[in-house]
């Protein structure tokens, strides 16, 4: 739209400048021949006719250009008060295109860090895993999407989301503190927490 505004106001712009360059040719016409007039030199009464009906006509299409000037000049103004209204809106536009931009850079920036620490609080706690352990953990994680365990909450596995039995949550219970515990339905590894509701 800014463009299609500008093309118009340009356009307008040599409509107006022609229409200016048309009046003062009509005008320096016309003073040319009321010159004539004026210093006599004029001699017969046919051409002094001509030459008054000359400027009569001079002067008329010069009051019509520049009535023609006026409404070019008019449109123009049209148009240059809209074309400053989509620039003001462009303007507003890219400012809240750049501060949205700055946000998610912000925020881009923010997650980066959080998942640089999060990677290292992950290297610190494979360090201290078993090597099977981690294999198998690898090894589900790759065959669901990332997830190789899951808690374990109100007897509900996270990762399936499915209710486990009352023998498997006996199972669970019974468990030693360190055995690596596994969902019956999607084979994660289930851990344990205060809300596993044993």
């Amino acid at each position: 739209m800014v463009i299609a505004a500008q093309t118009e106001e340009s356009d307008t712009a040599r409509n107006q400048l022609k229409a200016e360059v048309d009046v003062d040719a009509v005008r320096t016409r016309a003073s040319r021949d009321q010159e004539r007039l004026d210093a006599g030199r004029v001699s017969s009464p046919k051409e002094l006719e001509q030459l008054q009906h000359e400027i009569s006509s001079l002067r008329k299409r010069q009051s019509e250009l520049e009535d023609a000037v006026l409404a070019v000049m008019e449109h123009r103004e049209e148009i240059q008060g809209r074309l400053a209204e989509l620039l003001a809106d462009r303007d507003r536009a890219q400012a809240e295109l750049d501060h949205a931009s700055y946000q998610r850079d912000v925020q881009y920036a923010e997650i980066d860090a959080e998942v640089t620490g999060l990677h290292k609080q992950r290297a610190a706690l494979i360090a201290g895993l078993l090597p099977d352990l981690l294999a198998l953990y690898e090894k589900l994680r790759a065959q669901h999407d990332g997830i190789g365990a899951a808690a374990l909450r109100g007897g509900r596995c996270e990762g399936c989301r499915l209710q486990l039995d009352a023998r498997d949550l006996s199972r669970i219970r019974s468990a030693a503190a360190d055995a690596v515990l596994r969902c019956e339905e999607c084979r994660r590894i289930l851990v344990r927490t205060p809300e596993s509701g044993l």
